[in-house]
């Protein structure tokens, strides 16, 4: 009689149990089971693809045309952030940059002596906060923004060589007792023909039109980002001895600096490619989501105030970013070295392996392709993470949600849009 009892017993609790584990709470409580101890790290419980937990990188979910944040994807659910850069503070340090070089070279800049320094500008992407930013810190630090909206207008000009454009205005320079005027003379966005942005051919392309056009006129060449800005350095600047000023510190770009390209702006890839991961792991592992961030975690991972910012309101982690110049670049050759404080192998029997699926908006994209990715793939062994890596094409997004169709497979997910307006996709599919 007690040995039939004890059975019942023992299988209302294992019952129990069950009932609890399948609840869909939230995922952070749902794959401790998984994480607790080595004994039970491939016992995963089940728990519903919407309370996994989710990270926006790259592309932070917002309204293209006002900027303004998309919280019901950043709180998708509990375990839901965003890990990115700090776009404003990046983009006065281009512009900051650009404006210094321009003052210690003032003697040499000018090139037709017109007492113009006219530059040109290879934008990203109209759409993406990262690129309006970045055009913006231009023109803020050039004196040729132009309000709209409270804002400095980031719309691209076309071409302006007789300063006639109501989108910017002449800017001015003075250095000893001399002043120059500051002139945009063309801008436009780098969007190639099938509809892919930050195009890199495309802006080649642009460099050599606008040079044959008013060549001699342009003294210094912006780009918002790396991919562009080699493109038009290799094909004109570096040849006519015009600096080019890019952003991401690719590998490339900072080894071209000795060949005189101006400068570039690290966004510290390393701090942002272990942040991506390290939330999920965190996650994942039902601990507090600091762990190994602010605070160390048992085998000594931490990042200092000083390399990123968390901002609650927004659910977001932003690295901060370096100038990368001259006197600088050797410390930035390789752009896929894992940031030294948080390069410590996480146990694996603390932390067992999990599945993360994650995508890049574009497997063409250089910054992610040959920077962020690699990283990633670094990391993603030191924090034992099975990750899945998806390329998309850049121009359409169910080129990349058409690959999420077994999200039961994957214990989180990282997800890098092709738009910023398109969380919607992905939210959808998870909450199937």
């Amino acid at each position: 009689m007690k040995k039939a009892l004890a059975l019942t017993l023992a299988a209302a609790m294992a019952l129990g149990l069950a009932a609890c584990g399948n609840g869909g709470g939230t995922s952070g409580s749902g794959a401790s089971s998984g994480s607790g101890s080595a004994s039970g790290s491939n016992a995963a419980t089940e728990v519903a693809n919407k309370d996994k937990p989710l990270v926006w990188f790259n592309r932070q979910p917002s309204n293209s045309s006002t900027g303004e944040l998309d919280m019901t994807a950043l709180s998708f659910n509990e375990d839901t952030y965003y890990v990115g850069f700090d776009a404003n503070q990046g983009a006065e340090l281009q512009g900051e940059m650009i404006r210094d070089y321009i003052e210690d070279n003032i003697d040499t800049i000018d090139r037709n002596g017109d007492g113009i320094i006219g530059y040109v500008l290879a934008i990203g992407d109209i759409g993406h906060n990262d690129s309006i930013a970045r055009t913006r810190g231009v023109r803020s630090a050039l004196g040729t923004g132009v309000d709209k909206d409270g804002a400095i207008d980031s719309s691209p000009i076309g071409t302006n060589t007789d300063g006639t454009s109501t989108i910017v205005k002449d800017g001015e320079i003075t250095v000893n007792g001399t002043t120059y005027i500051v002139r945009e003379l063309a801008s436009q966005e780098m969007k190639n023909s099938a509809g892919a942005t930050w195009d890199a051919g495309t802006a080649g392309n642009a460099i050599n039109t606008w040079s044959a056009s008013f060549g001699d006129q342009i003294d210094v060449i912006a780009s918002n980002n790396d991919g562009m800005g080699m493109a038009m350095f290799t094909g004109w600047s570096k040849a006519n001895n015009v600096p080019t000023f890019g952003y991401d510190a690719n590998s490339d770009a900072v080894a071209a600096i000795a060949e005189g390209y101006g400068g570039t702006i690290s966004q510290h890839a390393d701090v942002q490619a272990y942040l991506t991961l390290r939330v999920l792991r965190n996650a994942l592992d039902g601990v507090d989501i600091d762990t190994g961030i602010g605070t160390a975690d048992g085998v000594g991972n931490v990042l200092s105030e000083d390399v990123y910012k968390y901002v609650d309101e927004e659910r977001s982690y932003y690295a901060l970013n370096v100038a990368v110049t001259a006197e600088n670049y050797e410390d930035f050759l390789d752009s896929t070295v894992t940031y030294a404080p948080v390069s410590y192998q996480l146990d694996a029997e603390t932390h067992p392996t999990k599945n993360v699926w994650l995508n890049i908006y574009n497997a063409a994209d250089n910054f992610l392709g040959s920077t962020y990715q690699p990283l990633l793939q670094k990391y993603d062994d030191l924090l034992n993470l099975n990750v899945e890596y998806i390329g998309g094409d850049g121009q359409t997004e169910a080129n990349i949600t058409n690959r999420l169709g077994n999200p039961d497979q994957y214990d989180a997910f990282a997800i890098n849009m092709v738009k910023t307006d398109n969380a919607a996709s992905y939210t959808a599919l998870l909450s199937q």
